[in-house]
Parts: structure tokens; sequence; C-alpha cells
């Protein structure tokens, strides 16, 4: 059930009131007894936080999201930092590097 805020115009009286939505709203002040207790407009009692999923879902007909060739992609990229250590450029990259060791992924 809702929470209602309701004031009253006479008395200034402000008072929440849990209610059914099919509920008559109150007239009636409960402490003055004067025909003026009105509901008020308030804020809703949730936000929706983060990135949005709105933005992202239920667009329709966009592309997927990752395409099949991208795997093959990243693991191209990952060969070379496997390649044997018979290569002549190894050595002096691991010179330059200064931190790195020969064994690094890096070189």
């Amino acid at each position: 059930m809702p929470i209602y805020a309701y004031k009253c115009d006479a008395c200034g009286l402000a008072k929440d009131v849990l209610q059914k939505m099919s509920d008559a709203p109150l007239t009636d002040c409960p402490a003055c007894g004067a025909p003026k207790f009105n509901k008020q407009l308030t804020a809703p009692g949730f936000q929706l936080k983060g990135t949005g999923w709105y933005a992202t879902d239920f667009k329709g007909g966009g592309a997927p999201a990752v395409p099949a060739a991208a795997g093959t992609a990243a693991d191209a990229v990952a060969s070379p930092a496997s390649a044997p250590a018979s290569d002549t450029s190894a050595p002096a990259a691991t010179a330059s590097a200064g931190a790195c060791a020969a064994s690094c992924a890096c070189h």
C-alpha cells in the first residue's frame, strides 16, 4: 500500500497516511476537523541509478554486441608474446625496457 502525504490548509498539520490506491482521499483534518486536508504531490520513492539499462536494452534492430571475428583478433595479438625467444630483437627490447625480465609477457 502506498503512503500519501497530506497537509491541512487551515492549521498546517502535515501527515503521512498509509492508504490503499482504491481508498477515497481524506478531506477532514484529524487535528482541527476542517475540510481542508489535501493530498500533496511528492517525489517518487525510487531512483534509477547506474549507466542505465534503458540505454542499452530493448532498442531493437541493433548490431550484435560482439562480432564473431573479435575473438580471433585477440588471439592474434596474444600470439607474438608467446613466440620463441630465438628472435634477435627480443634481447634488445628487454635491455631497453629496464624493469622487465626476459621472461615477461611483453617481450
